[in-house]
């Protein structure tokens, strides 16, 4: 049921939009992060459609172009699925639960918060922290979509010879490059908000994170190719 895999070393970042593959190989050297290898390769009209997997051929025979494009060895990937097709919830919990009674407790309880079936889903939890108004419980944030949301990117990684490392969602992977990007701040990111503007070939997404977290986000069907259009229609 678990299936947003935890972090591991030597990845890969793969970012598939509706129009277009984007690979990104970094390494760090003495604290610095330096590219090691970065590639786009386009999509094929149909393999995307309204941000789901509509054709897992046309999206494997990309990730295998991007792929051959970078020249990178690595064969293990972080990949995310978009924001618009998860359900998100925190919770609290008994702040005295192991790692795995928090599993299995989340697993009686997950029905009471994610809108379809359970053998229908990939779920996955964080543990946020204390909380706030009570110290014997704790915040666990959960995160579910559907299974074919997670599947089929996995089954084109695999088309491609791409092994998934991680599953992530878009805005949380925003948030964790905005951290190592600015880098630590004095008061720890509280009190401070940033917005992401994010412009597709067809998508454009507004991210506004606070203290750290992201609290809004909003998908609108306008990107690049329509403004593009706009201006060459003046």
């Amino acid at each position: 049921m678990f299936l947003f895999q935890r972090p591991k070393p030597g990845l890969l970042g793969i970012d598939i939009s509706t129009a277009a593959v984007k690979l990104l190989e970094l390494s760090r050297d003495k604290g610095t992060l330096r590219v090691e290898a970065c590639a786009v390769a386009p999509l094929a009209p149909g393999a995307i459609v309204d941000r789901t997997v509509a054709n897992v051929e046309l999206l494997g025979d990309a990730l295998k172009a991007v792929l051959k494009l970078s020249g990178t060895r690595l064969r293990t990937a972080a990949v995310a699925v978009p924001t618009s097709a998860v359900i998100t919830k925190v919770i609290t919990m008994p702040a005295s639960l192991a790692d795995d009674e928090l599993e299995l407790q989340i697993e009686l309880e997950a029905d009471r918060y994610v809108p379809y079936p359970l053998d229908e889903v990939s779920l996955d939890f964080e543990v946020q922290g204390p909380n706030a108004k009570n110290a014997e419980l704790m915040d666990v944030l959960i995160v579910a979509s559907r299974k074919e949301n997670v599947d089929d990117r996995l089954a084109a990684l695999d088309l491609a010879g791409i092994k998934a490392g991680v599953v992530d969602v878009e805005s949380y992977a925003l948030e964790n490059a905005l951290g190592i990007m600015l880098g630590p701040s004095p008061e720890g990111g509280v009190g401070q908000t940033t917005a992401i503007a994010d412009v597709g070939a067809t998508m454009m997404t507004l991210d506004v994170i606070h203290d750290g977290r992201s609290v809004y986000v909003r998908e609108q069907g306008f990107g690049g190719k329509e403004l593009t259009e706009e201006i060459q229609n003046k």
